[in-house]
């Protein structure tokens, strides 16, 4: 440690805001370059390269071979898959002295598919699934926790082609079996979860979370075991409800009712139930206006806007990131003033199912906007309903009855007690950090980018593919967030940066010629050993040190060796100490490991 490019701290970093940063930061693994961009330092440089080595062992061990894209990639390709557009502001793009378009890759689906497109022909090249661990740039709006939500990060991504959708998905469950495996041996909790395929594109697609407080991902457990992000939460089908005894709709004036609680004190005050029971906010309809934002396409020369509206259940928030789900791989926002000019049909406060898609249509509305429902509103349900001018609500309206949809979407805020898809009881929730992703991507990069070889019968077919990602440098973060205590970093055995931390104390040389005995022992066993070798450090520094730092075992030679010749063995958090003769010290250690 005398010569070792270290320097640890004793406060946090000010702008640290989760564990895994304040102490990869103290212990001297990386230092901040920029918001979202990091450094590595000798040790953290060491545990990363472990955790790339293990995930190296098993992708090998399914039959990928690992390449080498550049990050820095040309516009065409990506143009072509329409991500270019897709991506917005999420990447980096730059111009050569050419002024010529190039782009940071967030990602390689293009770069791996014209790899293989450009040397394979024929089915009999099939499959094949190519890999590489690679620097990633996306441009975050807001970094924050560290390695986990960086700028610039390291990712493993592989790409599996096969002839076939059957051997498509062969190649996602072999992928998927070695994701486990890369965890578990990496001694990560992680769960499984259904998710979107979003931007990526393709059908099946799941997320390993690593569950932890500070997650940004929500995600739902089923009583099964199941568990879904809830981007990509279905509600299961509910039954349609007999409305042949629903009163026919009505318009009533409801004076100053633009929200959902005035208008509920309206109806109370105004239009009691004849039961008794007192109207909430479950029996109103509240229709919300969304602005989609589509990418150029055949029908568009450049980026355009859809202004769409919404119904959700009045006592459900819409929850804006589910919702865009259902939009993908446009984004959404809720419209402005400017994209309600154009929609004079729709009143704000007051707006209702009537002047939107069919019914909009049958009310003579010039385009009317399209029209959908959540998930929750049920065929046959009675709601209060918009009226479409100021003041007025209709009551009574029965959707399938009075009024019909373009279609139905997942837009409200999933809630403790909602039914899980698989019908196994109620949900609950947990937060969890993606650490990793499989998709089956079926022939959407294929087709776009013409991927095809020839079939056993001379046709050609396009190539089916498939699409694995790691956060490397993010599980990183993820052990060092989940293997910690007050007084530093614990890592597994398999990726600590040494699996012993040799420490020197006191001013006797005996005590230095002793500990570089244990050193020069150890390492020719092929042990790996830090060794604190400093002469004008104090005892207690170098503990605290070595607690920070993080290696599993530590061993001190002291006063007691210089007295009787023992050395104290002990586990990283101070539990398991034995006091050993030094000849007993490498056998001791090595049972440890």
């Amino acid at each position: 440690m005398s010569t070792l490019f270290l320097r640890t701290l004793r406060e946090d970093p000010a702008d640290a805001d989760v564990d895994s940063a304040k102490l990869l930061q103290r212990a001297g693994y990386i230092r901040k370059a920029a918001p979202g961009i990091w450094t590595w330092l000798p040790l953290g440089l060491r545990v990363l390269n472990k955790i790339e080595d293990i995930i190296r062992e098993e992708i090998d061990g399914i039959g990928a071979q690992e390449v080498h894209f550049p990050a820095l990639l040309p516009r065409e390709p990506y143009e072509a898959t329409h991500r270019w557009e897709e991506y917005g502001d999420n990447i980096f793009r730059l111009k050569d002295r050419h002024q010529a378009d190039y782009l940071l890759a967030p990602t390689h689906e293009e770069m791996f598919t014209l790899l293989v497109k450009d040397m394979y022909k024929s089915y009999k090249d099939l499959p094949v699934t190519l890999y590489q661990i690679q620097t990633k740039y996306r441009d975050e709006f807001r970094p924050r926790a560290g390695l986990i939500r960086g700028r610039e990060f390291i990712m493993k991504d592989a790409y599996s082609f096969t002839i076939d959708e059957e051997g498509m998905r062969k190649a996602y469950y072999d992928e998927r079996g070695a994701y486990e495996r890369i965890f578990q041996r990496l001694d990560l909790k992680y769960v499984p979860v259904f998710a979107m395929s979003g931007p990526m594109g393709g059908s099946a697609s799941e997320e390993f979370l690593a569950p932890m407080p500070i997650g940004e991902d929500t995600f739902a457990l089923a009583p099964s075991g199941k568990a879904w992000n809830v981007e990509a939460l279905h509600t299961p089908e509910l039954p349609e409800i007999d409305a042949s005894n629903t009163p026919a709709m009505e318009t009533r004036e409801t004076p100053d009712s633009k929200t959902i609680e005035a208008l509920v004190d309206t109806a109370n005050r105004l239009y009691p139930r004849e039961d008794g029971r007192e109207w909430t906010a479950a029996d109103t309809l509240k229709t919300v206006a969304i602005t989609v934002m589509h990418a150029e396409d055949e029908d568009h020369d450049k980026p355009w806007r859809e202004v769409v509206a919404v119904a959700v259940p009045g006592d459900r928030q819409v929850d804006m990131k589910r919702l865009e789900a259902q939009f993908a791989p446009s984004e959404i926002e809720e419209s402005t003033e400017e994209d309600l000019k154009a929609h004079p049909e729709m009143v704000a406060g007051y707006m209702g199912p009537m002047v939107f898609g069919k019914q909009g249509e049958a009310a003579g509305v010039a385009e009317p906007v399209r029209f959908f429902v959540d998930a929750h509103v049920v065929k046959g349900a009675e709601w209060i309903i918009g009226g479409d001018e100021a003041g007025k609500h209709r009551f009574h309206a029965v959707y399938g009855r009075d009024f019909t949809a373009d279609g139905t979407v997942e837009a409200v805020e999933v809630r403790h007690g909602d039914m899980s898809p698989d019908g196994s009881g109620p949900l609950s929730f947990e937060r969890g950090v993606e650490i990793g992703q499989v998709f089956q991507l079926g022939l959407k990069y294929s087709n776009a980018l013409d991927l095809k070889v020839l079939d056993q019968n001379g046709k050609t077919v396009p190539v089916w593919m498939g699409c694995y990602g790691i956060g490397v440098s993010r599980v990183l973060a993820c052990i060092a967030e989940t293997h910690h205590d007050e007084a530093g970093l614990a890592w597994p055995k398999v990726i600590a940066p040494a699996q012993v931390h040799v420490v020197a104390t006191g001013k006797d040389e005996k005590a230095f010629e002793g500990a570089e005995q244990l050193v020069s022992e150890l390492e020719a066993k092929g042990v790996e050993v830090i060794y604190d070798d400093r002469k004008k450090v104090s005892p207690g520094v170098k503990f605290k040190d070595a607690e920070l730092v993080g290696v599993p075992v530590i061993a001190v030679v002291g006063r007691d060796f210089a007295n009787d010749g023992t050395i104290e063995i002990r586990d990283r958090d101070g539990g398991n100490k034995v006091v050993v003769p030094a000849a007993e010290a490498v056998a001791t250690l090595l049972e440890r490991l």
